[in-house]
Parts: structure tokens; C-alpha cells; sequence
């Protein structure tokens, strides 16, 4: 079974379930998408929005519709000649459960005990205070601690710092069974596996999943910018973050304007995460360690951790980040924990120093730093290098044949469930970089206005303004309520500061309304909407399986979960699109129509199915402004930098097109002609094809 030619995310929800997927395949399948890609159907706690926090593997959603509807939802599929993706979680489950409540009641005896990683040495589960949902009085086999004081010993491993997600043990075969029978009797054409970094030996579960499943299979890997994955994994590629920071990045003018010194930040993020919330998980690990004080080692196990330059190493392969790490910290027990891992690479030391280093980089990176670290937030993202100002367009092409060659079937993407902020916002803020002064200066001024006391959350509010304008308060100060509790610096989700958290909560309604705000955003608005239709074009052609996050077809303007998680207006979307069959040629504007136009055409030409990647250039005084490509006959073209190249123009810049220019731009329906200025006067981008 093959992959998809591209896929179209959804996340169910209560108010948005399996008939409503099914209501929208027609219209899924006139733009052009070739599967859809669903949110974890299985069972999860009442009312999730994410389904994330699955309660029960052994049957699909009731809340969505259950088996019935999702086999409805299948059969709609298929009418429509469309694959179904799903996203399963085999890390961890929500707690409590059925098979949680039965180890609480029967300890160890329990036939789930060995279910979930639990540290038994104690005898009992150690549950925090507040796991809502869980008896109140100690049982036989459970006891409560207060674990926020740093020191207590949560024996069961959890999803990050979140304590009602327990860890399940999927290394095991009984477990691997229990949790998978139901999915993998679906028949569906791709799998998607959320957070493989948790699991304690994450190529043995993707070979021991493609003994049982032969579709196509991507996974949540977060690769470093200079990471490739194990190539041990039987899988078809990552998720495509790695896409999204290089199609996001070549549109991003180089500049030094907006300072440096992140990894100083990501460091001191880092090791708070491991001193704190993520404390009971070092301690657990520092105890496997032999022959040093119990304290020194627990440093250790921190410092490494802290130290790591991809999320985790996956040894014996990728023993070079290993190293890094090690040789990066100076804990004095530090070569003993070095010497005890590689004596054993796959003991039970190493095997927990490398699940729970992609929770320390995770929680510490992307949850702490992305919050502190604000000069300019576009870079902030997942899988993201805010150290790293643009990406040179050859190195773009270079990394385009790589994924070409290497993993043709991954995924890309722009926007996901978990990307910090939109594809449009980032595609806005990325015209910053190219007038770096004027934006300072307007940030400075209404700051002085309207500023928020602590800095790096000024910054961040002011970007992510004018980044998402327009903006509801409500919208507005629920994503700034979670920017400043996640940064940990005058307010965090454990330690309110109440009279922070009021300067906060009542900035959304000052600025809203000032004239300077909409005349800056005004400003930049157009050349976002270039940035935009570019990199959403070149995702849609270059190599890999594109994805679209429900929505984006046309401007979506979301900040962090749960923001991009509001209900799609899909009659909208028809309308617009048989508009567009019927021949309409949107201009590019607020409606984001143009958008629509786009991504369409380009869906369309991707089904004939495109191979190879061959960069084109182009030639004259503003030959760095267009990014190019042909595959399989069929080429790709996008402005870059416009607000320089509306300075000073076209001028006589071309495009050399293979075999002369008998190529017709399907966007327009005209012919092609290499002449730059002529070839992208009516829209940014031109997607061109042989003939008519």
C-alpha cells in the first residue's frame, strides 16, 4: 500500500465527529486531497478536543460515533476515492482507566500491572495529590505524595510532566497487542505514531508495527537541522517539521538586527525542566546508577540530559549525540554514567536516560525557551533553530534532493495540531526580517505606550499581535495566559503571581483598538500574503507527502493550541472553490481566496504523481527573489523577500524555462513566459505545466 499523494488533517472533537469527516469528503476530494488524516480515533476522556489522552484502545470513540460511524466515515472515504491516515498514541494512556483502576485495587497481582512503567521496589503506586479522578483516601496498593515539592518519587512514568498521562510498557508483546489489535483491524492506509522519543526502544516498535502493518507509516520524530532518522526504522519518513523549518526558513530574510544568545536561554530552560518538573523521572534514572553518591549521579543524569543536541540518541546507532551530550557536561560522576550506558546499550540505565532526554529537550526547548528566547518568534517552532536567520536558497534545494532521494513518502507540513503559531502568522512575521528597523521602532513606541513589565513577553505579545491581527481579546489573552505560565518567569501554571497574571489578562483590551497597531499590520499585510501563497506552493510541490492542517486552504491566522483547534467554516470554503471551478480568478486579498486558488491547482497536478527534483535558476539583478524548481514536468515558482524586490523591481530578471517556453501556468491559464515580471504580475507564484 502505498502513501497517499497528500493528506488533509482533521481533529475530532465533540463537535466535530466521524459524520461530520464523512460530510466533508466530496468537498475533500474536489480540492484535490488524496487521503484524510484523522486525530486518535480511539476511545479518549469525555470531552477531549485532541484525542491525545486515550482512556480505551480497544474501540473507537462513542463520543464520535463509535465503530459505526467510524465505519461509515471509511465507507464515505473510499466513495471518494480517499485513504483514511490515522494518529495513534502508543506511549501513554489517561489516567484512570479500567486497567489503571484494576492495578490500584490489585498491586502488583494486577493482570494490567505490568501494562504500565512502574517502579514496584516500593510496593505501591505513588500518585500525586491532585490526579483528578483518583480515589482520595490511600489504598493498599496506592499511596499520595506531594510531588510538586521535588523530591517525592512519582514511580510511574508519565507523558512529560502531565501526571494523568501514564506511560504504558509497548516494548512488551502483550501490551503491543492489547493496544494496537483494534486499529490495525481498520485497513487504513497510513498510520501516523505520535512521539515515538517516549518509548523505551523505538526501532523495535516500528519493526514489530511493520510486522503487522504494511501501509504507509510516518512518525513524530522532531530531527535536529542536521539530524537524519535511524536507518534502522522501517518507516517512510518524519512528520515534516524538518520541512517545515526549510520551506518556512527560505523565505526568511538573513538579519542580524534581532540579537542573539538563545542557547545561553535554552540551557538554563533545560536544566529548570530537569530540576523540577521532570526531577522524579532524573532521580528514578539516577538510581540505576552504580558506584557514585546517590545526589552526584542525580546530577549527572541532569546534565546529560541538558546537554543533549538532538532530543535523544538511539543507541548503539547515533552514539555521536551521545557523545556531545557527555562531553558537553562536568558533573564528576558523569564518567561513570558514561562508561555503565555504553557497557549496556540497551540496559534498563540507558534505555531511561534516552526516553526521558527527549522530555528534558522537549519541555525545556520548545515549552520553556520558545516562550523566553522572543527577538523574533517565527523561528520559534517546533523542530525550529531561532539561532539560524534563513535558509540560503541553495541550501533549500540541496535539502529538497536529500528528502528526494533519502525519504521521498514523509510528510511535510506547515501547520499542524502542535505548531506554535500559523503558517500565515509565521509567513507575516517573516516580512520583519526584511525591514528590521521599522519594526523595532514601532515595537519600542508602543511599548512605551502599552509595554508588558517583563521583556521577553512584551516582545512575544507584540509579534504575536501583530502576527495574528486581527485578533479577538478572548483569543488574544488566553494565548498570552499560556505564553507567560509556560515561560516560567513572573507566573507559571504551579505559581501564579496574581497581580502579573492581572497586567497580562488586561493588555489584549489596550492595544486592540490603537490606529498604530492596524496601520503597521496594514504595512505588512501584503507582503505576508506573498510569503504565504510561496511557501505554501513549493510544500505542495517540492518532495514528500504534503499535509494540510484543517483550514489552511485559505488564510489561517491560529496562535497555539487550543486556538487552532476552532471549527472550520467549510460552506465558505465550498462556495469559494466552485467559484474557482467554475473559472473565477480571485484577486489576492482578506478573503484568502487566493489561497484556495493554490493550493487546489497545485493538489490537483500533484496527483499525476510528481519524481526527482531539479533546481532552476533564474538570471538578472533580482535573481535572488524567486525560488524554482521542475519535477516530473511540472515546475514551481515563488517570490521571495518582496518587500525588497518591490524597491526595485523585476527590472529584466528571468526564469530559463527546459525546452523553451512551451509551458502554461495552470493558475492563470495563460502561457508561461521566462520573463519574471510578466510571468508573476497577477499572483506571486506560478505553477507551470507543458502544454495547455
Amino acid at each position: 500500500m502505498g502513501a497517499p499523494s497528500s493528506t488533509y488533517r482533521v481533529q475530532f472533537t465533540p463537535g466535530f465527529t466521524f459524520a461530520d469527516a464523512a460530510g466533508i469528503a466530496d468537498y475533500l476530494a474536489r480540492l484535490g486531497i488524496g487521503a484524510l488524516y484523522a486525530s486518535p480515533m480511539l476511545d479518549a476522556r469525555e470531552g477531549s478536543t485532541h484525542g491525545y489522552d486515550v482512556v480505551d484502545p480497544t474501540r473507537a470513540r462513542p463520543e464520535l460515533g463509535g465503530d459505526e460511524g467510524r465505519r461509515a466515515l471509511q465507507q464515505s472515504l473510499r466513495r471518494h476515492d480517499l485513504g483514511l491516515v490515522v494518529d495513534i498514541v502508543p506511549n501513554h494512556m489517561v489516567v484512570p482507566n479500567p486497567w489503571w483502576d484494576d492495578v490500584l485495587a490489585h498491586g502488583q497481582s494486577s493482570k494490567y500491572a505490568r501494562y504500565f512503567d512502574i517502579d514496584w521496589s516500593s510496593g505501591k503506586v505513588l500518585l500525586p495529590v491532585l490526579t483528578e479522578g483518583s480515589p482520595e483516601e490511600p489504598g493498599e496498593h496506592f499511596v499520595r505524595v506531594d510531588w510538586r515539592r521535588g523530591n517525592s518519587e512519582l514511580n510511574y512514568r508519565r507523558f512529560f510532566d502531565i501526571t494523568e498521562l501514564a506511560a504504558i510498557r509497548v516494548e512488551d508483546p502483550e501490551v503491543f497487542e492489547a493496544t494496537h489489535r483494534e486499529v490495525l483491524s481498520w485497513g487504513v492506509t497510513g498510520l501516523r505514531v505520535d512521539h515515538p522519543d517516549g518509548l523505551a526502544d523505538p526501532g523495535g516498535y516500528f519493526r514489530r508495527l511493520r510486522e503487522h502493518f504494511d501501509g504507509w507509516l510516518v512518525v513524530e520524530k522532531i530531527l535536529g537541522p542536521d539530524e537524519s532518522l535511524p536507518q534502522s526504522w522501517p518507516v517512510d519518513g518524519t512528520t515534516g517539521y524538518d520541512a517545515l523549518r526549510e520551506v518556512c526558513g527560505v523565505f526568511i530574510a538573513p538579519t542580524d538586527r534581532f540579537g542573539g544568545g538563545f542557547h545561553e536561554v535554552e540551557h538554563a530552560s533545560r536544566q529548570q525542566v530537569a530540576d523540577s518538573i521532570l526531577v522524579a523521572e532524573v532521580r528514578r534514572i539516577a538510581r540505576l546508577v552504580q558506584g557514585v553518591p546517590f545526589e552526584d549521579a542525580c546530577q549527572a543524569v541532569a546534565e546529560v540530559m541538558v546537554n543533549f543536541p538532538v532530543y535523544r540518541s538511539y543507541l548503539p546507532e547515533g552514539s555521536r549525540h551521545w557523545d556531545t551530550a557527555v562531553q558537553r557536561a562536568e558533573s564528576p560522576a558523569v564518567r561513570a554514567l558514561d562508561e555503565q550506558v555504553r557497557a549496556d546499550p540497551h540496559g534498563e540505565l540507558a534505555t531511561r536516560i534516552q526516553q526521558t532526554s527527549g522530555m528534558v529537550v522537549a519541555k525545556g526547548t520548545e515549552d520553556t525557551a520558545f516562550y523566553r528566547y522572543t527577538n523574533f518568534v517565527a523561528l520559534n517552532e517546533v523542530g525550529g533553530s531561532p539561532d539560524r536567520f534563513g535558509l540560503p536558497v541553495e541550501e533549500f534545494h540541496q535539502r529538497a534532493a536529500a528528502r528526494e532521494a533519502q525519504t521521498p513518502q514523509a510528510m511535510t507540513a506547515l501547520s499542524t495540531h502542535d505548531t506554535k503559531r500559523s503558517e500565515d502568522v509565521r509567513a507575516r512575521l517573516a516580512v520583519l526580517a526584511e525591514i528590521p528597523d521599522e519594526y523595532l521602532a514601532f515595537e519600542a513606541a508602543m511599548s512605551g505606550e502599552h509595554g508588558i513589565s517583563e521583556p521577553t513577553l512584551n516582545r512575544l505579545a507584540w509579534q504575536s499581535l501583530v502576527g495574528a491581527y486581527p485578533i479577538t481579546e478572548e483569543r488574544l489573552g488566553q494565548y498570552l495566559e499560556k505564553a507567560s505560565r509556560e515561560a516560567k518567569i513572573r507566573t507559571s501554571w504551579v505559581d501564579r503571581n496574581a497581580e502579573f497574571d492581572a497586567e497580562v489578562a488586561a493588555w489584549p483590551a489596550k492595544v486592540l483598538d490603537e490606529p498604530e497597531v492596524a496601520a503597521f499590520v496594514d504595512r505588512i499585510k501584503a507582503p505576508g500574503w506573498s510569503n504565504s501563497l510561496g511557501q505554501k506552493l513549493v510544500q505542495l510541490i517540492a518532495p514528500g507527502v504534503p499535509d494540510l492542517y484543517q483550514g489552511t486552504e485559505l488564510w489561517d491566522f491560529s496562535l497555539v493550541d487550543p486556538d487552532n483547534r476552532r471549527p472550520v467554516d467549510y460552506a465558505v470554503r465550498r462556495e469559494l472553490l466552485e467559484r474557482i471551478d467554475d473559472g473565477w480568478l480571485p484577486e489576492v486579498d482578506d478573503s484568502g481566496a487566493a489561497k484556495l486558488l493554490v493550493v487546489q491547482k497545485a493538489l490537483h497536478v500533484r496527483k499525476r504523481g510528481l519524481h526527482g527534483y531539479r533546481p532552476l535558476r533564474a538570471e538578472g539583478p533580482a535573481a535572488d527573489h524567486v525560488l524554482a524548481f521542475e519535477r516530473s514536468g511540472v515546475i514551481a515558482v515563488a517570490t521571495r523577500l518582496p518587500v525588497t524586490l518591490a524597491q526595485k523591481g523585476w527590472q529584466d530578471t528571468v526564469l530559463p524555462l527546459p525546452g523553451g517556453p512551451e509551458w502554461t501556468d495552470v493558475l492563470t491559464g495563460r502561457p508561461a513566459s521566462e520573463d519574471l515580471a510578466s510571468l508573476l504580475d497577477r499572483y506571486p507564484v506560478a505553477l507551470l505545466v507543458r502544454g495547455g
